[in-house]
């Protein structure tokens, strides 16, 4: 007899960091429909409460949680309300982030510290804090989103802060991945590549930036919401237990250019 995939995530609850908007919002929703309670979070609180709102329609368990996820002790707190509100911690996703679009030569420190601190120091505390709940419960999914910039330079687009963060975060997904192999934990990472987001849709609506993303895009489109959440859904379900360190490159093809 054949053992088949299971893609179902019924009775599993799931934390999904910068969940209030686009692609956090989406991967929320995608692990809902496909079964999972979902805590989201978010730095507003109102973004976040009407991800909430959304997931109940599907029928699921939602609550919110307003985070910062550079604050470590927040992190904690966050970690422990999955388990008091939601019954347990089985799905972190590591979503939010940010970025400021500034050349190198302009960059401030401060600035600096804010990038690193939010995309790398974040996603290293909830991945500890996630990680020391699974060890306990015996396994667990961790999914850490990178970006197509962690692969990729375009000559024009100031991006250094934020691509140096993103790499990392694929040397971090291995790192994770290793250690916690013994204890059941799967580490991968989603690194997406230019989706209909509210935070790019100006970029979107400019015809010549549209003719310039497509043109870099075998695919020949940006990414949709059901692209974010099928990539989701797999990582966190059963049916990707042998796969763990990896990145996937949600990008429509434009890191093979």
């Amino acid at each position: 007899m054949y053992k088949f995939p299971v893609y179902s995530l019924k009775g599993k609850v799931a934390i999904v960091t910068g969940a209030g908007q686009g692609l956090g919002k989406w991967i929320a929703l995608g692990l809902a429909h496909a079964g999972a309670d979902i805590l989201a979070a978010d730095l507003m609180a109102d973004n976040a409460e009407e991800t909430c709102r959304e997931i109940r329609e599907l029928g699921r368990n939602s609550i919110f949680k307003a985070i910062n996820v550079a604050d470590i002790e927040a992190v904690r707190d966050m970690i422990a309300t999955a388990e008091t509100s939601l019954g347990g911690l089985d799905i972190l996703v590591n979503n939010a982030g940010i970025n400021i679009h500034k050349k190198a030569l302009e960059f401030t420190p401060e600035e600096f510290s804010r990038v690193v601190d939010v995309n790398e120091k974040g996603v290293y505390f909830c991945s500890q804090a996630a990680a020391q709940h699974m060890i306990q419960k015996g396994g667990g999914k961790i999914i850490n989103i990178a970006s197509s910039a962690a692969f990729l330079v375009r000559s024009g687009i100031p991006n250094s802060v934020y691509a140096m963060t993103k790499a990392g975060i694929v040397m971090l997904t291995k790192a994770f991945a290793e250690e916690w192999a013994q204890f059941h934990i799967n580490v991968n990472a989603i690194a997406p590549g230019y989706f209909a987001t509210p935070l790019v849709s100006d970029r979107l609506k400019d015809q010549d930036t549209y003719r310039t993303i497509i043109e870099f895009t075998p695919l020949g489109r940006v990414g949709e919401p059901e692209d974010i959440m099928g990539a989701a859904v797999f990582l966190a379900s059963s049916a990707s237990d042998y796969i763990t360190g990896q990145t996937v490159c949600l990008d429509g093809g434009r890191t093979v250019l």
